[in-house]
């Protein structure tokens, strides 16, 4: 069915796993497709895909996943080699392909991270871009949407669909300026490295970001790692957040009263709660297991050689040096790197680093281009920092002999 959006545009709505078959044979003959999602993350283990937005040459169109459910033929689009996938911030839009086909797009270009490139911009919401990019201005409304709620309306649908409507022309301005900056291989190289930390970061078991875990001994550390895992079991179980299951304050409070005595569990402010005697023995459990771990297996106890106090106020100030540095060159600093990055860039060049540790970010790559070899030629003298216009919003200036 196809419905008339504010903006004088037709779309195809897709409501049926037919007509999905039809917006999927129409689009396997272009070489490439944009597409953005409409999704609810706060009640759900996973974020509840409720809408596809889908755009291509002669093709809009809005896809209801609350009624269409069977989504392998569209996902399995993006597989081919022969076709590009255009996004903006894409990592919920991986992370829905990764858990229903568990592959990647074959060609993803994600237009945030080209601008990041090509500006000094990183990361660019949507709306700024386009209006940056293109000086057009998208849809405000509808910005509190539940998308679980059906039917949505015109506008709500027309708000959905200006997060692709732009896409192509963004994704084209966007290829001729790295193309013209010669940066097209870096943007290669960081869209491959941006997928492999989306992917490890849908499998990884991510108990180290606990809030409060700074300052735990290493067995409460071990304690709080087996508590993370039987926390996102329960969730997952349950179909909810995590942190409805148990909150990271009360996570960490266990850790530090270090019992599994049941009746001291439930003593703790904040665990007087009307499911606390079902969830009670497997958390008991998850805090023995912790407890009576050998030492040698608790978290925590790797050695690191730390940079004496100076390396940090150095790696500060050069960032701030390197940060103007890549205004100036149109890159966006916050892609390049942070202080803690240069911090660590330092503290390896100086001998600091553990033998066999990966190589630090800005020492690889296009990153080592653009900061690696001007750090190295400040290290030997070869280039000199000194301060420049104090009017300036950038007022270190770097000089290279």
């Amino acid at each position: 069915m196809t419905k008339p959006s504010t903006s004088a545009e037709s779309f195809d709505h897709i409501t049926t796993a037919s007509q999905l078959g039809r917006l999927v044979d129409r689009l396997a003959t272009q070489p490439f497709l944009a597409f953005d999602t409409e999704f609810v993350s706060e009640h759900t283990y996973r974020s509840q895909l409720c809408l596809i937005q889908v755009a291509a040459p002669g093709v809009l169109a809005v896809i209801d996943t609350l009624t269409v459910t069977e989504l392998d033929p569209f996902w399995r689009l993006l597989t081919d080699e022969a076709r590009t996938t255009i996004v903006h911030a894409g990592r919920e839009e991986m992370g829905f392909i990764l858990q229903a086909i568990g592959e990647r797009p074959a060609n993803l270009f994600d237009v945030q991270l080209a601008a990041g490139l090509v500006d000094h911009d990183y990361p660019a919401g949507y709306a700024a871009l386009v209006r940056r990019l293109l000086n057009v201005q998208t849809n405000k409304g509808e910005t509190r949407t539940d998308w679980r709620r059906r039917p949505l309306s015109d506008a709500q649908l027309d708000y959905a669909l200006d997060d692709v409507r732009y896409l192509e022309r963004m994704w084209r301005k966007l290829q001729t300026k790295l193309e013209a900056t010669g940066r097209t291989a870096w943007m290669e190289a960081e869209m491959a490295t941006w997928q492999d930390d989306v992917a490890e970061s849908f499998t990884r078991k991510r108990w180290r970001r606990v809030s409060g875990l700074s300052g735990l001994s290493r067995r409460e550390l071990a304690v709080a790692r087996e508590l993370w895992h039987w926390r996102d079991s329960v969730a997952e179980q349950r179909d909810m957040p995590p942190k409805r299951v148990l909150r990271d304050d009360l996570l960490v409070e266990l850790c530090k009263r270090r019992s599994a005595d049941p009746q001291q569990i439930s003593a703790i402010r904040g665990m007087q709660r009307s499911d606390l005697r079902h969830i009670l023995p497997g958390l008991a459990d998850a805090i023995e297991r912790g407890l009576s771990l050998p030492d040698d297996e608790c978290p925590g106890g790797e050695k690191h050689r730390a940079p004496p106090s100076h390396v940090a106020v150095l790696g500060q100030f050069m960032a701030t040096a390197v940060a103007g540095m890549c205004r100036q060159m149109k890159i966006a600093p916050a892609l390049v790197g942070t202080a803690s990055d240069m911090r660590d860039l330092l503290a390896w060049k100086l001998g600091f680093g553990e033998e066999g540790e990966p190589s630090p970010l800005l020492a690889t790559g296009w990153r080592r281009e653009v900061v690696g070899e001007l750090i190295d030629d400040l290290l030997s003298g070869k280039a000199a920092l000194r301060v420049g216009d104090l009017s300036s919003s950038d007022p270190l200036v770097i000089d290279r002999g």
